[in-house]
């Protein structure tokens, strides 16, 4: 039962990580190629590491061996790291391409540019 559950998150991270690959290049410009690309491997990664723990807490109650909550615990610690720097890595690029001043394609607002023009942005 283990097993398919974990295949299926696998399948899942799988998947969401091969949309993450086909968004950087479908998408028309940097600004949804990152969306695109930073939330679907969120995504893929999420429930790559929701594998590993369901693995390793089926591991540990069939054999009581502590390295498996070590293993959880390195997969939790990976998760929050990437929850925090895949949104703040997508946010500085978006950003430098923005000062940089690629527009994006398909925009029909501009806020930043806007509180540029006024001043309230640095």
């Amino acid at each position: 039962m283990v097993q398919i559950l974990v295949a299926l998150f696998l399948l899942v991270g799988v998947g969401f990580n091969l949309l993450g690959t086909f968004a950087l290049y479908r998408f028309p410009d940097v600004y949804t190629r990152l969306h695109g690309a930073t939330k679907c491997t969120t995504f893929g990664s999420l429930f790559t590491s929701a594998a590993v723990v369901a693995y390793g807490l089926h591991r540990f109650f069939e054999g009581g061996e502590g390295r498996y909550l070590v293993l959880i615990v390195h997969a939790l610690v990976a998760v929050v790291a990437l929850l925090v720097t895949n949104a703040t890595g997508a946010h500085a690029m978006a950003r430098a391409a923005h000062r940089s001043g690629v527009a994006p394609i398909h925009a029909v607002v501009d806020r930043l540019a806007e509180d540029h023009r006024k001043g309230k942005v640095a």
